[in-house]
């Protein structure tokens, strides 16, 4: 077995012919989207820009024009636009970049404001969104930022940055702009992973916790957030597939578009992807299911008797769903359904993965560490299957889903 570990997924398609739509907010970062415009006409892209009053303060309009060859949307009720601009930009996008994406931009976004024509452009755009923050770090860790950015995430927004360097305040911190190239690549990224590939394929993605009462008040759980699995929803959904998603409780709405089936316990989880496997081109487990529940939870709130200080809980062991899948479709001697397995540990993350790829007989592991994105917005990963390991750095979790996605496809290609 070829071990590529600590290999970066390199570039995968050009961007000739591909529309972008470059968004720029007022930051003193804005001078470095005149580099990310000519960075982007360099691929082959066509890109347009939009930029918002507080954006003309930094750079004037003039200098976007000639980079880009078109002429700047500035203001959603000028006489030079036939109609309404933000509805036309809004379709002609394939892509678009918001950088630099400052603090009050993001918030703004967040909230679904549109007074001014990249945010009305951005409420009027169905196309994969960027956002490359550019602020002081005390900004970037402000609570409401942070919430917008959570937010953001969670309606299919991706990040690029941002990364630790020298800011406009002269101090040396999280809250520089990525650079163009960078931001290029992850336009790359996106638009590599857009339209149909997967139309007509059907996917079960399992999402989230489960939750195993001990009494009706109290039970037990794990950190997961369902993110991941939400993200690999999205992305398949945008990717043309026919998505089922059974998820545990989480605070997350279902993406539109999917077959949602809400479950608590790992035995619902267990019986609702059994019921449904069959009918699947590819299962992906991201759900974080418990290995074990309380052997008799109780119908009334467990009390604490008096003068008490420790106690037993007995468990019994929950059904191993992904190893259930991995002997059933071995039974019946076939490739599909495409199954995918997720491994949190603590220690020994390769070997782990291997194993489990081994033991579950599953077609891919993405595994990754706690530490690095258990319930967060990004993750660190190992991507473990037959022919190796491959490492992902740092990554949105929308991104991830993709090059998880990517797998999915080549092997129901394969055959």
């Amino acid at each position: 077995m070829t071990t590529r570990a600590g290999a970066h997924f390199p570039t995968r398609l050009a961007l000739q012919g591909r529309r972008v739509l470059v968004c720029v907010g007022g930051g003193i970062a804005a001078y470095k989207a005149l580099e990310l415009v000519r960075e982007l006409k360099r691929r082959g892209a066509s890109v347009r820009v939009a930029m918002t009053p507080a954006a003309e303060r930094f750079v004037a309009p003039l200098s976007f024009a000639a980079l880009s060859g078109e002429p700047v949307a500035r203001d959603l009720w000028s006489d030079a636009h036939r109609g309404e601009i933000h509805v036309e930009l809004g379709a002609w996008a394939e892509a678009v970049v918001v950088a630099p994406a400052t603090a009050n931009l993001l918030v703004r976004a967040a909230s679904g404001l549109c007074d001014d024509v990249v945010l009305a452009t951005l409420a009027c755009c169905r196309a994969p969104t960027l956002f490359a923050p550019a602020m002081h770090e005390r900004m970037w860790r402000h609570a409401p930022v942070a919430r917008a950015v959570r937010r953001l995430r969670d309606d299919g927004a991706r990040l690029v940055g941002p990364v630790t360097g020298p800011l406009a305040s002269g101090e040396v911190g999280e809250g520089r702009m990525s650079e163009p190239s960078e931001i290029a690549d992850a336009v790359e990224r996106i638009l590599a992973s857009t339209g149909a590939d997967l139309e007509g394929v059907r996917v079960l993605v399992t999402s989230g916790p489960t939750l195993e009462d001990l009494d009706p008040v109290r039970f037990l759980g794990n950190r997961s957030t369902g993110r991941m699995g939400h993200a690999l929803a999205r992305r398949a959904l945008a990717r043309g597939a026919h998505v089922t998603l059974i998820s545990g409780p989480v605070a997350l709405e279902p993406p539109p578009g999917a077959e949602h089936v809400a479950v608590r316990s790992a035995l619902q989880m267990h019986e609702a992807v059994l019921a449904r496997a069959d009918a699947q081109d590819a299962i992906v487990m991201a759900a974080a299911v418990a290995d074990w529940r309380p052997a008799e939870p109780s119908t009334d709130k467990l009390k604490k008797p008096d003068g008490v200080t420790e106690t037993t809980l007995r468990l019994v062991r929950n059904p191993d769903i992904l190893a259930e899948l991995g002997a059933w479709r071995a039974a019946r001697g076939q490739r599909r359904p495409v199954l995918v397995g997720f491994a949190v540990e603590t220690r020994d993350l390769e070997q782990a993965a291997r194993e489990k790829l081994r033991v579950k007989r599953c077609d891919l592991v993405v595994a990754n560490l706690a530490a690095d994105g258990f319930g967060g917005d990004e993750d660190v990963a190992l991507l473990v299957d037959e022919d190796g390991v491959a490492s992902t750095g740092r990554i949105d979790k929308h991104a991830l889903a993709d090059l998880v996605l990517d797998r999915v496809r080549a092997r129901l290609a394969s055959g």
